[in-house]
């Protein structure tokens, strides 16, 4: 079993910056692929950030790129999304996606408004 914390959301304007936090703990040493999705009110879950199974690589949405970026620290089971010029547009619950061997894990959730 894998947990999940999620931290750093809130509202910011147009423009703004937030860093999101999540910290697995549990079973980590199988944690193979960590990421970030989100989920607007009215659709569909959605794919943000992720780094790829093994770590290597960084993947990221096309509405994001060159704005968000993910990042770990290994050390502390964390991964980061660093969101700079966020548009009204980015609004939703943001949710930490791990792979643990088989097996996939959500966090909670984290809600990031951004305001016009």
């Amino acid at each position: 079993q894998v947990q999940l914390v999620e931290s750093g959301g809130g509202l910011v304007q147009a423009g703004g910056s937030l860093r999101l936090s999540c910290a697995a703990s549990g079973s980590t040493s199988e944690i193979n692929a960590m990421g970030w999705y989100r989920q607007a009110p009215g659709k569909q879950r959605e794919f943000v950030a992720r780094f790829t199974s093994g770590g290597g690589f960084r993947q990221y949405a096309d509405s994001v790129k060159g704005r968000f970026t993910i990042s770990r620290d290994n050390a502390k089971n964390t991964v980061y999304l660093q969101m700079n010029s966020l548009k009204p547009e980015d609004t939703a619950v943001y949710y930490c996606n791990v792979y643990s061997g088989l097996y996939e894990y959500w966090g909670q959730g984290t809600q990031v408004t951004v305001s016009s």
